[in-house]
């Protein structure tokens, strides 16, 4: 199959220092990466939990299409944010504890009950929501009119 790659190289300590991730494989970045972005206010930078916010959301995106056209429907358009929530763990240091998902779609010839089920099967088949197995994953998934 796949593999994708991207390099991260810091300079300095935790709090003061600051890195520059590049996503290799698609050949974008570099983008800069701080502790105060990550654990504060962005300031127009990016962090981890971004860049699995990103990764979550376009592929639960292209999931759902995908379970769509097994059942024979195209939608008219998909939309998925997904907002990554970064804690303290009580085990110590950090962990990624929840990935709030909200998925909206304009899907013809489905009603809200199919439509949640397929939307739930997406979710739950999704490489990275199979990735973030640890983490409590909240699927909010609705048709447009």
């Amino acid at each position: 199959m796949t593999s994708r790659d991207a390099t991260t190289r810091w300079s300095g300590d935790l709090k003061t220092g600051s890195g520059q991730t590049s996503l290799d494989s698609s050949n974008l970045g570099p983008f800069t990466v701080s502790w105060p972005a990550r654990a504060e206010e962005p300031d127009g930078l990016t962090s981890p939990e971004e860049l699995i916010a990103a990764a979550h959301s376009a592929c639960l995106a292209m999931n759902l299409t995908g379970v769509l056209t097994k059942e024979g429907l195209t939608a008219e358009h998909v939309e998925v944010s997904a907002e990554v929530t970064l804690e303290q763990d009580p085990e110590g240091g950090f962990r990624i504890s929840r990935s709030a998902v909200t998925l909206r779609a304009k899907v013809p010839d489905v009603d809200a009950d199919r439509f949640a089920e397929l939307a739930r099967t997406a979710e739950r088949t999704c490489p990275v929501s199979k990735a973030l197995a640890g983490t409590t994953i909240t699927l909010d998934a609705a048709l447009e009119d």
